[in-house]
C-alpha cells in the first residue's frame, strides 16, 4: 500500500535578503537569500512550497503579513506582492555561515510578480519567505515512481529525484517550452531517472500521449506531475478514471494556468471531479 506521510509546521514569516543572483539560462534565474532568520528552515517534502514575498518594483520596500499571538496578520499599509515556490536547496551554513536558500524562478516577462521581481533581481534586495505551512514526504511502499513535469515544475521535479530512495526506479516527462530550457536537466537528473523531454512548439497533445504511452501503472507506482493546469486535466482524467489509480498513488497540481496571473494551485485542479 502506497502512503505519504504529512507533516505539518508552525507558520513564520522570515526576512532575507538578496545575496546571488545566477541566470541558469535566459528563462530560469536562481535566487539565493541569506539570513539568520532562516535558521531552522525546514521542507522535508519533495513538492513543498513557500510563499515568496517581494519588494514593491517602486519603492523596493518589502511588506509581509505580521505574526501574531491570533497567527498571521494582514499590515494595514504597504503594497504584498507573493508568490508559491519551491525552496529548491536549504543550506544551514554557508561559507560565511549564515543560512542560504535557493529558489529557482522561470521569467517570462514583468507581468506576474514572481517573473517581474526575478527579473530585475539583485543583491541587497529584502524578500520575505512564509512556510512551508505543511510537507508531504516521499510516499513510502513504492518500488517505482512516475514523475511528469514543465519548466515551472523542475525545482520540484529535482527535489523529488534526490529524495527519493535509490532503489526506486524513476520514469519521467519533463515538458518544456523551447530546448533552452532542457539545459536545466543535469547529467544527475539524467543518471537518476529515464527522462522524456517534449517541446511545446511540436505541437498540442503531445503530454497526454506520452502519458498514455506508459501503458498500465501497477499498485507500487507513484505518478505526481504538476505544471500548466489546462493541460493537466486530461492527464489526471486518465490516471484517475481510465487507468482506475486510487487518490494515494497520484498527485497532480496545477503551477500556473494560461490567462491567471496568481493560480491557488490549492484549488482542485478539475472542477468536475474535485477529489
Amino acid at each position: 500500500m502506497v502512503t505519504r506521510e504529512r507533516i505539518r509546521h508552525e507558520p513564520e514569516v522570515r526576512r532575507t535578503t538578496v545575496e546571488r543572483v545566477d541566470w541558469l539560462h535566459e528563462t530560469m534565474v536562481r535566487i539565493t537569500v541569506t539570513g539568520e532568520n532562516l535558521r531552522g528552515f525546514k521542507a522535508p517534502g519533495p513538492n513543498d512550497h513557500v510563499k515568496v514575498f517581494f519588494p514593491d518594483p517602486a519603492t523596493e520596500k518589502l511588506t509581509t503579513p505580521q505574526m501574531t499571538a491570533d497567527g498571521l496578520k494582514r499590515p494595514t499599509d504597504g503594497l504584498i506582492l507573493s508568490r508559491d515556490l519551491t525552496p529548491l536547496v536549504f543550506r544551514e551554513n554557508n561559507s560565511a555561515g549564515v543560512p542560504e536558500l535557493d529558489i529557482d524562478i522561470v521569467v517570462h516577462g514583468d507581468d506576474a510578480p514572481a517573473t517581474a521581481f526575478a527579473a530585475h533581481a539583485h543583491p541587497g534586495q529584502p524578500v520575505g519567505i512564509a512556510g512551508p505551512r505543511g510537507s508531504k514526504l516521499v510516499p513510502v511502499g513504492i518500488r517505482r515512481a512516475v514523475l511528469i513535469a514543465d519548466e515551472t515544475a523542475l525545482p520540484a521535479f529535482t527535489r523529488w529525484l534526490r529524495m527519493l530512495p535509490p532503489d526506486v526506479t524513476v520514469t519521467s516527462i519533463v515538458q518544456v517550452n523551447t530546448e533552452e530550457a532542457d539545459q536545466y536537466l543535469t547529467q544527475q537528473h539524467r543518471d537518476r531517472s529515464n527522462i522524456e523531454l517534449l517541446y511545446r512548439e511540436d505541437g498540442p497533445g503531445q503530454l497526454i500521449e506520452a502519458v498514455r504511452s506508459l501503458g498500465s501503472i501497477g499498485d507500487d507506482t507513484y505518478v505526481w506531475a504538476a505544471g500548466e493546469a489546462n493541460e493537466l486535466v486530461e492527464v489526471r482524467r486518465h490516471l484517475r478514471r481510465d487507468l482506475g489509480l486510487p487518490a494515494e498513488q497520484v498527485e497532480v497540481e496545477g503551477y500556473w494556468k494560461r490567462g491567471i496571473v496568481n493560480l491557488d494551485h490549492h484549488a482542485p485542479l478539475d472542477p468536475s471531479d474535485p477529489d
